[in-house]
């Protein structure tokens, strides 16, 4: 027997260190669906068979997220939806916002655009918005948990809050993304939540819930968060570059990032992959094999 059988997976991974965990995504497209979500987000045909099958196709080639979107609570759908799109890249990320009356104006969209800069199709947006995942038909803690955090959230920040379809990790529940930042939180409550976007609207980041980056791959995470475990920096003061040491012999390296200061200060950090017992992923799933990413001290370079 596991000694996680019946946990909750967001309890059951209460011990597995966030850093790094977030999940990498430099473009988004945020489409409103106040209705029933499937599991598999537009995979499940949510938008009429036609426009999920077609839409599934183009964000794979463009390599965007597809994301459903709602207004926490109750509301009345007037026909309008909110299509967000949205670059995450840590350097020079952008978010436009729309509006839509036919599912198949999401058509006339090229999703292409989304890696590049702002293509002024929509209205942009400068004020950081908030998603918190809800996903229940992905996995229960999402929806127990996310959903009170987005109504708190929304109370305070009306018109920047959505609950979202499914992230990434619904392990660390309650799970939130800020874009067009791409600053990812888990384990978030109400306080620490709050505090996350009041300090990325004030152009500073939160430290504590973080996971990293969507923009940045999970070593670039690791290496940013124990920069900023240590020095004070904004948003977009820090730039981060991987390495990887192809004559690295310990097993449990995991690769180095250079992590560059806008003042011109650096720092190299390496990061170790650390194993864990094994343990459900989800909720009801079998265990499987856990591992997490931790960095060593961070190494000032001249």
């Amino acid at each position: 027997m596991n000694a996680f059988d019946g946990m909750l997976c967001s309890a059951a991974s209460a011990d597995v260190p966030l850093p790094g965990t977030a999940t990498k995504v430099s473009s988004w497209l945020c489409v409103e669906h106040p209705g029933a979500w499937g599991r598999d987000v537009i995979g499940d045909e949510v938008l009429g068979p036609e426009i999920s099958a077609e839409l599934a196709a183009r964000t794979t080639a463009a390599r965007a997220r597809p994301t459903l979107i709602r207004r926490p609570g109750r509301s009345e759908f007037t026909g309008a939806r909110t299509v967000l799109l949205v670059n995450s890249r840590a350097e020079g990320g952008w978010c436009e916002r729309l509006e839509i009356t036919d599912l198949k104006q999401l058509l006339e969209i090229d999703l292409h655009l989304l890696d590049g800069p702002p293509p002024g199709i929509g209205e942009p947006v400068t004020d950081p918005l908030v998603l918190v995942c809800a996903h229940g038909k992905r996995d229960q803690c999402c929806a127990v948990l996310g959903r009170p955090i987005a109504a708190a959230l929304a109370t305070a920040n009306p018109d920047r809050v959505w609950e979202c379809s499914h992230t990434g990790g619904h392990r660390f529940a309650p799970a939130m993304v800020l874009l067009p930042s791409g600053l990812t939180y888990g384990r978030v409550d109400t306080a620490t939540a709050t505090a996350a976007v009041a300090a990325a609207h004030r152009g500073e980041v939160a430290l504590t819930g973080l996971r990293g980056r969507s923009g940045h791959r999970p070593v670039e995470q690791v290496a940013e968060l124990a920069v900023r475990a240590e020095i004070t920096a904004g948003l977009d003061e820090l730039t981060v570059e991987s390495e990887k040491d192809a004559t690295a012999t310990d097993p449990t390296y995991a690769g180095s990032a250079i992590v560059t200061h806008r003042d011109g200060r650096r720092w190299r950090v390496t990061a170790r992959t650390i194993a864990y017992p094994p343990r459900q992923a989800s909720c009801g799933a079998g265990p499987k094999p856990v591992t997490a990413l931790l960095a060593d001290p961070i190494q000032p370079l001249p």
